[in-house]
């Protein structure tokens, strides 16, 4: 039986962790479309992942992307009408997943379903809200015991399923933020403020084993930096109630010596120039969003 998924496993080095997951989550790939990303120009993954599950469609980049490059190259060439990304340490329980189809049919405003991912420590997470705090967006996780679909700030891009067609209307995943971090989270603010929906779902469970591979090949500092950097571009990008604005520009003196800060500013030229194509699709406002979470 076919399905309308197209399933997206994005690769970076790290192929042996990746290869003994893959051989675990094969069994429910039946019927769904599979394609592994392979980001590392230097090592061609298709033959050992060919041997591990046949009908896999391959595609190693001939430069690195970055995570947000490789993803929307595999959404780009996905054929199915729905796209689950899912990060090679992740390890699917069961075909689960499958059930959102269900959602989409119920809410035809619906974007995005963000799956619950259990923890090494055994903590779930996955539900997430966001709040405004100290002239910026911010965001954390939520814990969860309710089983129906519940509104999510936004919709992890390791774990998630999305309407594919929607997913590249509203602009692909931007490449301001790459190495890694905020990408998904604007993807999903985008389409708050387009007028859809993010939500998130207990029924559908998967274990993350966060084995890093931003944790491996960048240091902790170069990760802080790159995490602030695109917090700043996220607002510059996004925010468009001017009370929100005026706060944020009375906190920027703060943030001026915060690694990061430089090279968002950098950006700035090319931040605004997206910022006037993504403000064209917002319906919503800000506060319109962040009370969701409030």
């Amino acid at each position: 039986m076919s399905h309308p998924v197209s399933i997206i496993i994005p690769v970076y080095k790290n192929t042996g962790m990746f290869y003994k997951y893959l051989e675990i989550n094969k069994k429910f790939f039946n019927g769904c479309e599979v394609i592994v990303m392979n980001d590392f120009p230097l090592e061609n993954i298709t033959r050992t992942v060919k041997k591990i599950y046949p009908e896999t469609i391959v595609i190693n980049n001939k430069k690195n992307l970055g995570f947000t490059g490789n993803v929307n190259k595999g959404v780009l060439k996905a054929k199915r009408n729905y796209v689950f990304l899912i990060n090679s340490d992740v390890v699917l329980k069961d075909s689960s997943f499958l059930k959102a189809l269900e959602y989409f049919k119920k809410d035809r405003k619906l974007f995005a379903v963000g799956f619950s991912q259990i923890e090494k420590g055994g903590k779930i997470v996955g539900s997430n809200r966001g709040y405004f705090q100290n002239g910026l967006i911010n965001h954390s996780h939520l814990s969860s015991n309710i089983y129906h679909l519940t509104s999510n700030f936004w919709a992890e891009g390791g774990a998630s399923i999305f309407k594919r067609r929607l997913f590249i209307d509203l602009g692909l995943l931007d490449n301001l933020y790459n190495p890694f971090y905020w990408e998904d989270i604007d993807l999903s603010y985008r389409a708050w403020k387009a007028g859809y929906k993010v939500a998130f779902t207990l029924e559908v469970m998967v274990e993350h084993h966060h084995e890093s591979t931003i944790g491996k090949y960048f240091d902790q500092k170069q990760i802080l930096k790159t995490a602030f950097r695109n917090q700043l571009i996220f607002q510059w990008k996004n925010l468009t109630d001017k009370d929100l604005i005026i706060k944020h520009l009375l906190n920027l003196p703060r943030f001026v010596f915060t690694p990061g800060f430089f090279e968002a500013a950098v950006k700035l030229p090319t931040i605004l120039k997206t910022r006037k194509k993504t403000v064209k699709l917002f319906v919503k406002t800000d506060r319109e969003i962040l009370n969701l979470f409030s």
